[in-house]
């Protein structure tokens, strides 16, 4: 769950947490956190980063590796586990508890096969926000809030987190608890760990997953989730777990993969209000930028109280200027100039630290406003624009570097670096300087004599 620090680190995969899959959302579902998720590629004027949040679940395809492969990787695997079993012990893990956790484990080398192929999966932040706030998706949250509306209540109560994020987390995470993942967790993080391409972070993660068990919260059997790692009906990761899980219901264990889902909303509350979760204040207000706006000001490093920004012009939806007692906001154009425009505040940045990417935050805020009541997006998205491939991403980099507008990465990544090279080329070019990663910035790009050339991936995992 922690997503941030996971994001950073896989530079957001994850999805970055892999391609929007439709599950059938007539029933409540979503999947697991990390790299779980195709990759949703948002253009962040921001300057917080493109990652790809992907909705879970996913109808995940399956791979059969060859028997040889299965064979040689488990042989490995198993030398593995045993160099491991000194570095756990002293981590503080009982012999006992390493034993019985990582008895039978085997290599998973299905969990690998995901880990590779996620990053290719490319989704606009429309198709993802289409799917996150889908009618259906509304309508099984607002009968989840209405099923265990005590239970929330007295988690807003607790720790003064609105009822209706807490509800559109779990909508995003696992469809309402319907879809929490069955891989065994210890088996998974071990894979990754051992094969994967962040072998330190998921180790990190196995000995918070063992500390998990020998605290007795649950047991190895029941502690199931993502491909990924990630576990229970909010798809905490296991040093999130450590860190923010709470015992709401009180029976001594902190149980987030119960079919009660009491002790895993409350963990989400409890992670939201230590984040600097402002009960009653919006995560973020629908605005209309007024004719001439200057998009350099749509950073998230300049904040104006919102009448200043309606000084500029900038109203919500009904021409009304956002209220002061907001607090101080920022401008997002998620989608760059031609796409919805959003005045955010305090509580996108406490949703942002479950996951950095701005589809994510804005789909939780939307869902959230939705299930209380509040209207769709009204502003048009550029639905003509496609997701740019890895492979484009990475020639676009290639080609601003090359004509002077240094992105200092070349790794496929649309974060603020490239963000802001994109900006200086727009500038530079006499075009609206939105930051806005698109295909029509890559076909300029490709027609100006100064640009470089494509060129490959730079893994800076």
């Amino acid at each position: 769950m922690r997503w941030r620090a996971l994001t950073i680190l896989f530079c957001v995969v994850f999805g970055g947490q892999t391609a929007l899959a439709n599950a059938p959302e007539s029933s409540l579902r979503p999947v697991a956190r990390p790299d779980t998720k195709p990759v949703v590629q948002v253009a962040s004027a921001a300057g917080t980063g493109v990652v790809r949040p992907v909705l879970r679940p996913t109808n995940d395809v399956k791979t059969v590796p060859s028997p040889t492969q299965t064979t040689a990787g488990n042989l490995g695997f198993q030398r593995w586990i045993t160099g491991f079993r000194s570095r756990a012990l002293s981590a503080g893990i009982q012999p006992a508890v390493f034993d019985r956790a990582l008895k039978g484990v085997k290599y998973n080398a299905d969990v690998i096969q995901k880990d590779r192929n996620q990053s290719e999966f490319t989704k606009t932040i429309w198709d993802y926000l289409d799917s996150a706030a889908s009618d259906a998706r509304i309508r099984n949250g607002k009968s989840a809030l209405q099923k265990h509306r005590k239970k929330l209540e007295a988690i807003e109560r607790s720790y003064g987190v609105d009822k209706e994020v807490v509800v559109a987390i779990w909508g995003l995470e696992s469809a309402y608890g319907t879809y929490r993942g069955s891989t065994p967790t210890i088996e998974a993080l071990a894979t990754l760990a051992y094969d994967g391409r962040r072998g330190e972070f998921f180790e990190a993660e196995l000995v918070a997953a063992l500390k998990i068990l020998q605290n007795g919260d649950t047991s190895a059997r029941d502690m199931t989730g993502s491909w990924a790692g990630a576990m229970g009906h909010t798809q905490f990761i296991p040093t999130s777990y450590l860190k923010f899980a709470v015992d709401f219901t009180g029976d001594g264990k902190r149980n987030i993969w119960s079919e009660d889902p009491s002790d895993a909303l409350a963990s989400t509350a409890a992670y939201l209000a230590k984040s600097g979760w402002q009960k009653g204040k919006p995560w973020g207000v629908e605005v209309r930028l007024p004719q001439g706006f200057n998009y350099l000001l749509a950073n998230r490093e300049i904040l104006k109280r919102p009448s200043d920004w309606a000084a500029l012009g900038i109203k919500d939806m009904t021409g009304r200027a956002v209220p002061n007692s907001h607090g101080k906001g920022s401008i997002l154009l998620p989608a760059g100039g031609t796409g919805a425009a959003f005045m955010i505040f305090r509580n996108f940045d406490a949703i942002e630290t479950y996951n950095t990417a701005d589809a994510y935050v804005i789909g939780v805020g939307h869902l959230a406003d939705r299930i209380e009541g509040a209207p769709a997006i009204q502003g048009k998205w550029p639905r003509q624009d496609r997701a740019l491939s890895l492979k484009e991403r990475v020639e676009l980099q290639r080609r601003l570097t090359g004509a002077g507008f240094d992105t200092v990465k070349i790794d496929g990544k649309i974060g603020p670096l490239t963000i802001n090279a994109v900006r200086e080329f727009q500038q530079a070019k006499g075009l609206m300087p939105d930051g806005y990663a698109s295909p029509t910035l890559l076909k300029t790009l490709r027609n100006d004599k100064r640009g470089g050339g494509n060129g490959q991936v730079s893994d800076t995992n």
